[in-house]
């Protein structure tokens, strides 16, 4: 059993960063920090301080919320947080929380 960080940022689809999707561009400095894995949800529906993130038929806008979670040992998430912090700023919501890895594939 190894004690580890699970590490979510709340984002809503149409954000970007760089003309690139927010959630793409993290999710390729997650990869090179060498993050152990990270999964991209959408969401159906959700609010927060910036609005309600939703589908809207009638405007034809698209911008559900998306959640990125990874996990990895608590070095590695705060190594790679200042570069998270740095494309989100304002747009979007990190959270940690601790957790325990029973059974995964270790990087050597």
């Amino acid at each position: 059993m190894i004690k580890a960080k699970i590490l979510k940022i709340y984002l809503k689809e149409g954000d970007k960063f760089k003309g690139e999707l927010m959630y793409k561009y993290i999710m390729k400095i997650l990869k090179r920090e060498k993050i152990s894995g990270a999964t991209v949800y959408k969401g159906i529906c959700g609010y927060g301080v910036r609005g309600i993130a939703e589908f809207d038929i009638f405007r034809l806008s698209v911008n559900l919320p998306v959640i990125i979670e990874c996990v990895d040992i608590e070095e590695n998430i705060n190594r790679v947080l200042p570069k998270l912090y740095e494309v989100i700023k304002n747009n979007g919501l990190i959270v940690i929380t601790d957790c325990y890895v029973y059974k995964g594939e270790t990087h050597e």
